[in-house]
């Protein structure tokens, strides 16, 4: 009875030979057993509680309790005085330099007798681990995506500058087939972080119930227990996917243990088989990674007669909801005030963006994506741009200026020279002239505004002999018109002086065009 408990199948054939009358020696011989085992079995089977009969319908688990009393060490009043302290043992061990050899000497001293140091450490452990037990959890096909970044690196070199370059490894699972997905990028800034989930939900064709998440910063800003605060770019995300959040507890492994596990496949199937090939650039090292998860989703599972890609493909794809028509742009958040020129700078871009003229020296919140620039006033949507990454440039909307500016961006030839045929015919001349010159437009422009000034403050008869002749000299700046009539010349042509006598010293206009 000093060696290893036999089966209680196998005793109970004993039991059953001892009742048929058959002795020790015999039933020793028939099951292969020593005669000494076999009379201690049949002497705790006549000093027991129960008669043969019962012990025979007994379940074996039953039966070898009834033969086996356990460990006597439980019942001792050591253990009943250390079961006592166990909480208090436990407690002290997470101060500061406390360890088990600490409390144990402190034990001991106090009672001499106690367990030795092993005995007090295996009591100790196994309380802590009935502390913490472990659960089973069942998940539902396209219920969740678990999803983390791989604690080791992997890198490639710049073919130019010959620098290692490492990368960030992302790591997905659905935890109901267990189908994985890897994938290399720069960082874990959000950028990186949401074009990776991008292209995991891509490559999976769906999207499931909810996204669980690591408390990473890309997705977490504030990691708490029961109400975490999620990122506003994962929040947008979650939006457009039609899906929700939820993130894991903090310091909580094991609410994502699957694809921990399925971290520790990705270096052992990835990472080891990739550890001797030389990567150029980011796209290669994807391409290999692709491959290689590919091969891991199609390896035969252990104890089970299909691989993650059948498991998935046939029972959870088809219960994944199906993706958007539009891939998800990141949205970035700004509260700016509206400058006096009715534009807005959107310093990341170093970019101006019109407004209406009617919100000038209002703050105005900016939504704006990779493409494009949204702008409200509180509640309403009050301007929409192209986004534009020309530095210290204008994006402008005509109708957003008021009336006057708006004339100021129509200015054209054109425009000028309809205006001058509605006031007069000699002023409609002179501009045709003006716009024929080799000149910059801007400069010609303001020519025409000042003429159309001073129009305004003439008398027409004065306006338009000054007209006639800046046509006939030739000279049609607005100095020169504005001299002929601050000077009255066209006042003494009028009066019809005599003209002087005829004389041979006549040389005409002509001369002096």
């Amino acid at each position: 009875m000093a060696g290893k408990p036999k089966r209680m199948s196998q005793i109970k054939q004993l039991i059953l030979l001892h009742k048929q009358g058959i002795g020790k020696k015999t039933i020793a011989r028939t099951l292969g057993i020593s005669k000494n085992t076999v009379k201690s079995y049949l002497t705790k089977i006549e000093t027991g509680e129960l008669d043969i009969d019962t012990l025979l319908l007994l379940e074996e688990p039953v039966l070898a309790s009834k033969l086996f009393a356990g460990t006597p060490s439980y019942k001792e009043d050591r253990y009943e005085h250390l079961k006592t302290h166990l909480a208090y043992y436990v407690n002290e061990l997470n101060k500061t330099g406390v360890t088990r050899k600490t409390l144990w000497d402190e034990y001991i001293l106090d009672h001499p007798d106690g367990y030795r140091f092993t005995q007090f450490c295996y009591h100790v452990n196994q309380y802590l681990q009935a502390q913490n037990p472990s659960m089973v959890l069942e998940h539902k096909a396209g219920d969740k995506l678990f999803i983390d970044f791989a604690g080791k690196k992997l890198s490639y070199v710049d073919i130019e500058t010959g620098e290692i370059i490492s990368c960030q490894v992302f790591v997905a699972c659905l935890p109901y087939s267990d189908y994985g997905f890897a994938m290399a990028v720069p960082s874990q800034s959000v950028e990186d972080f949401i074009h990776a989930l991008t292209c995991c939900l891509k490559e999976l064709g769906g999207i499931p119930q909810t996204l669980v998440t690591d408390n990473l910063k890309s997705a977490v800003i504030k990691a708490n227990r029961y109400e975490p605060g999620i990122n506003k770019v994962l929040e947008d995300f979650a939006n457009h996917y039609r899906t929700t959040i939820t993130p894991t507890r903090a310091c909580k492994p094991k609410d994502k243990a699957l694809v921990e596990n399925q971290v520790k496949l990705i270096y052992n199937r990835v990472y080891a088989k990739l550890r001797k090939i030389q990567f150029f650039d980011l796209h290669s090292l994807n391409n290999a990674i692709r491959q290689k998860v590919k091969a891991h989703n199609q390896t035969r599972m252990q104890q089970k007669e299909y691989c993650r890609e059948e498991k998935f493909l046939s029972d959870e794809k088809h219960t994944l909801k199906p993706l958007p028509v539009n891939t998800f742009e990141i949205k970035y958040y700004k509260e700016l005030k509206v400058a006096k020129n009715n534009h807005i700078y959107l310093n990341d871009d170093k970019h101006y963006y019109s407004v209406p003229y009617m919100y000038i020296g209002c703050r105005v919140k900016v939504i704006y994506t990779r493409s494009m620039v949204y702008i409200y006033s509180k509640t309403e949507k009050i301007a929409t741009h192209l986004r534009s990454y020309k530095k210290g440039k204008y994006t402008t909307v005509k109708e957003h200026l008021c009336s006057s500016h708006q004339n100021y961006l129509d200015r054209s030839p054109e425009y000028y020279l309809n205006k001058a045929h509605l006031q007069s015919k000699q002023l409609y001349e002179l501009f045709q002239h003006i716009f024929k010159q080799d000149k910059y437009p801007e400069q010609l422009y303001r020519t025409c505004d000042g003429l159309f000034s001073l129009q305004r403050k003439t008398e027409p008869i004065l306006f338009e002999g000054a007209c006639k002749l800046a046509i006939e000299y030739q000279n049609y700046s607005y100095g020169f018109i504005s001299n002929i009539i601050k000077n009255k010349v066209i006042t003494h042509e009028i009066k019809n002086e005599p003209p002087l006598p005829e004389h041979g010293n006549k040389r005409g206009s002509g001369y002096y065009k």
